[in-house]
C-alpha cells in the first residue's frame, strides 16, 4: 500500500467538546488535512514540544524519550494504519541494535514522539481518501469548526467531525503584548500548558 508522509499543520482547542483537541496532520505535497480529535494531555505533550516550552520536570513522553535514549532506542517512523469506526490505529517503528520492532500506540501518543525524535509520521492512502479533508489555497481557518462526537481517552477515540462551530473571544485579548509574555512564563513555571498553549495561540495570531 501506499504510504503518505504527513506534517503536522495545526493543533486546535475544540469548542464543542471540553478538554478535546483538534490534532491536523497535513499531506507533504498536497492539500488533503487528516483531522483527529485526541485528549488534552497528549495535546499539551505535542504543543509544549513544538513550543519548544521547557516544563520544570519531564513529561511522560519525555521520560520516554529519556529512557530510549539512555538504552540506545530510536524512533524510526509513526506510520497511521488502520482506520475502524473513526477510531485511528498507529504504531510506532524502533530500531535497537539494528533490529527494527512495531509497537502499537495510540496516534496521539505516537505523534508526541515522534515530534520528540524527530522522525516521520505516515499514513496511508486510503486512510487519507477515507478521513481526509481538501483544503484550497492554505486555508486554516477550518481548525476552528473542527469538532467531534463524545469520546473516551482510554479508548483512543481519535474521531472527527466537521461541523462548524462559533469561535469565542480569547479571555487573553485585553492584555499587552508585553503581559502576555509574562503570562505565558508563569503558566510554563506552574505547569498549566493548556493555559500557555491557549496564550501562544494569542500571540501567533497578533503577529500573523
Amino acid at each position: 500500500m501506499k504510504k503518505l508522509k504527513l506534517d503536522i499543520v495545526g493543533l486546535s482547542y475544540s469548542q464543542t467538546q471540553s478538554g478535546a483537541y483538534a490534532l491536523v496532520l497535513g499531506e507533504v505535497n498536497g492539500n488533503r488535512r487528516l483531522p483527529i480529535i485526541i485528549g488534552g494531555f497528549e495535546a499539551q505533550a505535542i504543543a509544549v514540544e513544538i513550543e519548544k516550552m521547557t516544563p520544570s520536570r519531564p513529561l511522560t513522553h519525555d521520560l520516554f524519550k529519556s529512557f530510549a535514549d539512555a538504552f540506545s532506542i530510536g524512533l524510526e517512523e509513526v506510520l497511521i494504519y488502520n482506520l475502524v469506526d473513526g477510531i485511528f490505529f498507529a504504531k510506532i517503528v524502533c530500531n535497537t541494535a539494528g533490529k527494527l520492532l512495531e509497537i502499537d500506540a495510540r496516534t496521539s501518543d505516537a505523534v508526541a514522539l515522534a515530534v520528540r525524535f524527530g522522525c516521520p509520521i505516515y499514513t496511508y492512502d486510503f486512510i487519507m481518501a477515507s478521513a481526509g479533508i481538501v483544503i484550497e489555497n492554505n486555508d486554516f481557518a477550518f481548525l476552528e469548526n473542527i469538532s467531534a462526537a463524545s469520546s473516551t481517552e482510554s479508548t483512543a477515540p481519535e474521531q472527527q467531525d466537521e461541523q462548524p462551530t462559533p469561535t469565542p473571544a480569547s479571555p487573553y485579548a485585553s492584555l499587552t503584548d508585553e503581559q502576555l509574555e509574562n503570562t505565558l512564563q508563569k503558566a510554563i513555571a506552574n505547569e498549566q500548558y493548556e493555559a500557555a498553549a491557549r496564550i501562544r495561540d494569542e500571540i501567533e495570531r497578533r503577529k500573523s
